[in-house]
């Protein structure tokens, strides 16, 4: 009988396990046949074969360009002033929390949680080493998806997000499926608020304004209160019309009018707070700024306004996303990957929008790229995950400061792009793997470390060595005083030959100042052995791992070079390796206040509810497994479908159960 009880309970626990594994594709859930992936390769443990089958998990290596030719000067002088008011050409002050970024609202539960009590710890990790740095983060929960997403009561199952195939939407190009999603989403936003400072951006539907759905600001401001930043209103209309939700002839007049619809709506509402909060307009490219601004959107709806948005992508992977799609041929990443490798990228971004920039400032408005990433639908395998979209982020992101935007947000799509900063691993393979850490996280390190904590830092691109675009630099002024010289090396060393020196000189009559340089500085890399690499990549000497080995928190030890300076000579010599980053630090108070505190979450699942129980790690490895369809999560918020109280069971008489029942067993 007791080894009756035992099998019993074991076959219970394995059918508790191993049922209703989803496994996450690029549209979201698919049943597996099996171990396998639908038509796919089987995703087994020890078998890799499946992972060219989606794109972040790809293993694609490219050959990194050639050194340039002719080859840039390897030892040039940065001559900057102490002072940041005998420095020219500084941006606005710049918020540490400058890079944030735009989740997929489609891949909410994979990314962010399950529910508001099952929040993906790597996740909270990855958050909270943004946010130390930074002082806060910033988050958008949105995308295409956000277009036809409706806020229902409950869903089947207690389910918080569902899609739903209405009218045939499909995995073609342009096409979203409707999504429904209940309240328990903002619950497990707000949720991560209370463990992590991130802050929120959402999106307002805009695919049916004559029946205008606002649940989301309103149920945004009442549950998330001062953690909303702001609602998005149209994600890039520009493509309304060939994504084929709009007539052929939608152009920038019907989206001013369709605007005013929602502005009128929101102030009518009396369940919105927030009703200057709304973001726009969020174009791609295919209108101009100028275009849309003619019509007299800014007049109109200014007061209506807390963020000029724009999105943009320097390049497109379509036609190999969407093969029949008209995108003409398929691009070959290693034809593409130098043109990420270079100064002029970044400024070649900005330059459409410099007088957009300007007009923002004008109106006291952020200006925020409010999605990007190195190439949209889904990025370059081999580009896009590699090192060089690490360097290029950097340059990029402080192109953007510069150039006074006032934020960036970095995409997370789902499984099938390449260019996700992080992404976790297939459901079922969540009992073997952990999260997979793609080196374009690493920029955002960086630059939350160079912009700091203060929001007073002032950016300015040095146009270093003769203005050469595989050595960029920028000077960060803080308080009114240099704190922080940033150094880019795009080039990729070929038996040492690319590493460059720069001999750092600060003050000194050249630019009417008493000699500044200190005795020493200290030094922050960003490095890899090669711009094409994809896992070998450290931060100051602390990495987050390879693929599927990364839980969201920095090891090895953090390593900060210290380099003494010539004083005599007003000088420092800064070497920077091919490839990589240097974050230069002008004083101990420069370097110490962007320092982060260690402040990690462990894996272990803990309740937010009315009962709170800690669940052993052990036990957690095996939860990831299991969809929400069958197998219900609880919810914290209270009086939630999502909660303990839907099953008609305490919580904790469940565990308790389970234990007792494996005591009976016990000889």
């Amino acid at each position: 009988m007791f080894r009756f009880l035992a099998c019993l309970l074991f076959v219970s626990y394995l059918s508790c396990v191993l049922a209703a594994v989803t496994v996450y594709g690029p549209t979201g859930a698919e049943r597996p046949t099996s171990a396998s992936w639908g038509a796919g390769p089987s995703a087994t443990k020890g078998d890799t074969s499946w992972l060219d089958a989606y794109n972040a998990y790809n293993n694609v290596q490219l050959q990194p360009p050639p050194l340039p030719n002719p080859l840039p000067s390897t030892d040039f002088v940065i001559n900057v002033p102490l002072q940041a008011q005998n420095m020219p050409g500084l941006s606005i002050p710049q918020r540490g929390d400058f890079f944030g970024f735009s989740i997929e609202m489609s891949v909410v539960e994979q990314v962010i949680g399950k529910n508001a009590s099952f929040i993906q710890v790597p996740f909270l990790n990855l958050l909270a080493s943004v946010a130390e740095r930074a002082g806060s983060v910033r988050i958008r929960v949105g995308g295409n998806s956000q277009e036809t997403a409706t806020l229902v009561d409950s869903l089947p199952n207690n389910t918080m997000i569902q899609k739903d195939n209405v009218n045939g939407a499909s995995a073609t190009a342009g096409q979203t499926p409707m999504l429904l999603y209940t309240s328990e989403l903002l619950y497990l936003l707000s949720n991560v608020s209370s463990l992590v400072n991130a802050k929120w951006y959402l999106g307002i539907p805009m695919n049916d304004t004559s029946h205008l759905r606002l649940q989301i600001a309103e149920a945004g401001d009442a549950i998330l209160g001062d953690n909303i930043l702001g609602y998005q209103v149209g994600n890039e209309p520009d493509l309304y019309a060939s994504h084929g939700h709009r007539p052929p002839d939608y152009n920038e007049t019907d989206y001013f009018n369709e605007f005013g619809v929602v502005v009128n709506a929101v102030q009518q509402d009396q369940k919105i707070i927030n009703k200057n909060k709304l973001v726009a307009p969020s174009l791609q490219g295919q209108w101009t700024p100028a275009d849309l601004f003619a019509t007299g959107f800014l007049g109109a709806y200014a007061s209506s306004l807390d963020v000029i948005a724009m999105e943009h992508y320097p390049d497109q992977n379509c036609a190999a996303e969407f093969p029949d799609g008209g995108f003409g041929p398929i691009k070959d990443p290693q034809t593409v990957f130098a043109e990420y490798l270079t100064h002029s990228s970044g400024q070649g971004i900005v330059s459409a929008y410099l007088n957009t920039s300007s007009i923002a400032q004008q109106l006291g408005k952020e200006f925020v790229m409010f999605e990007t990433n190195t190439a949209s639908c889904g990025g370059f395998p081999g580009v896009s995950d590699s090192f060089g979209a690490a360097l290029w982020a950097v340059d990029y992101g402080l192109q953007m400061a510069y150039s006074n935007f006032t934020g960036a947000l970095l995409h997370v799509g789902g499984q099938n792009v390449s260019y996700n900063p992080f992404t976790p691993p297939p459901t079922n393979l969540s009992l073997f793997d952990q999260w997979s850490v793609g080196p374009i996280f690493y920029s955002t390190l960086f630059i939350a470390e160079a912009l700091g904590t203060t929001n007073t830092s002032r950016v300015v691109d040095l146009s270093a060595n003769g203005g050469n675009e595989f050595t960029p630099a920028y000077a960060i002024y803080e308080e009114q005083a240099l704190a922080r010289i940033a150094l880019v090396n795009y080039m990729n060393s070929q038996d040492g030959v690319g590493n460059y020196t720069v001999e750092l000189s600060i003050g000194g009559v050249q630019v009417g100042e008493p000699n500044d340089t200190p005795t020493q500085v200290k030094v922050k890399y960003l490095l890899a052995p090669s711009v094409s690499e994809k896992e070998q990549i450290t931060w100051a000497n602390q990495t987050f791992g390879g693929r599927f080995q990364a839980d969201g928190r920095l090891s090895g030890t953090e390593v900060i070079q210290t380099i003494s300076c010539n004083q005599g000579a007003n000088t420092c010599q800064i070497p920077v390796p091919a490839p990589g980053a240097a974050l230069v630090f002008i004083s101990n108070d420069a370097q110490s206040s962007t320092d982060p505190p260690t402040l990690t979450f462990s894996t272990t699942a803990v309740t937010k509810a009315v009962e709170t129980l800690q669940v052993a790690s052990s036990v957690l490895a095996t939860s990831n497994g299991h969809s929400g369809k069958d197998l219900p999560l609880a919810a914290t918020s209270k009086g939630s479908s999502g909660g303990a109280n839907a099953l008609g069971v305490p919580l904790a008489l469940c565990l308790t159960s389970l234990v007792m029942g494996a005591a009976l067993l016990l000889p």
